[in-house]
C-alpha cells in the first residue's frame, strides 16, 4: 500500500531544502591540509531526519542537492553546478540525503522512547557516520590519499560535527516536547 504525497509533504520538503540553503550562507572554513572546507550543512541533514522524518528528511536534502546540481550557488561559499560533483566534496555532498534517511528513519523506529539523548545518537549515526562512511572514500580517491590518510584527516570535522549533533538534538527535543502531536504528522 502506498501513500499518497500530501501539500503538508511537499511544504515541509520544500521548508527543509529551504533550511538547508540558509544553513549554507555560513561562510565555510577551509582546512590547509585537505580540500574539504568545515561547513553548517550536516546540521540541517541532522535537523531534516530528526523532524520530518526518512522520506521527507531524505527528499528534502535530494531537492537542495538537486538544486546545486542545477547550478544554484547554494553550497557554503557560493559555489554550485555539475562541477562540485567531481571534486573532493562531492562524497560529502552526495551523502547529505543518506544521512538525512538514515537519522529519519532511526528517529522514527524509536519515536515513542525519544528524547534528546535518542536524537543526539541518531543525529551521530546518520548525520556523521552516513556522510563519512560516503565522503571519506570518496575524498581518498579524488585527492589521491589513501583511505587511512583521508580518514585521519577528516578527524578535524569530528568536534565540530558533535557540536552540529547536540544542537540537533537539542532542537529536536524542543520540537517534540512543544508539538506533542508531531508523531500524527509522520
Amino acid at each position: 500500500m502506498t501513500r499518497d504525497v500530501s501539500t503538508r509533504d511537499i511544504v515541509y520538503i520544500a521548508l527543509f531544502a529551504a533550511l538547508m540553503a540558509a544553513v549554507n550562507l555560513v561562510p565555510p572554513i577551509q582546512v590547509a591540509f585537505l580540500p574539504v572546507p568545515i561547513t553548517a550543512a550536516t546540521l540541517a541533514v541532522m535537523l531534516a531526519g530528526c523532524l520530518i522524518g526518512a522520506k521527507r528528511g531524505g527528499f528534502a536534502i535530494l531537492l537542495f542537492v538537486l538544486l546545486v546540481a542545477l547550478g544554484l550557488p547554494l553550497l557554503a561559499g557560493g559555489r554550485g553546478g555539475l562541477s562540485v560533483f567531481f571534486g573532493p566534496t562531492a562524497g560529502f555532498i552526495l551523502s547529505w540525503p543518506v544521512g538525512a534517511y538514515v537519522t529519519g528513519w532511526l528517529t522514527e523506529k524509536n519515536w515513542p522512547r525519544m528524547n534528546a539523548v535518542w536524537f543526539f545518537i541518531f543525529s551521530v549515526i546518520g548525520g556523521i557516520g552516513a556522510v563519512y562512511l560516503i565522503g571519506i572514500p570518496w575524498l581518498a580517491l579524488v585527492a589521491k590519499l589513501s583511505l587511512f590518510d583521508a580518514a585521519k584527516g577528516s578527524l578535524i570535522f569530528v568536534p565540530g560535527d558533535l557540536v552540529k549533533a547536540v544542537a540537533a538534538a537539542a532542537i529536536a527535543e524542543t520540537v517534540r516536547r512543544a508539538y506533542p502531536l508531531m508523531q500524527a504528522a509522520r
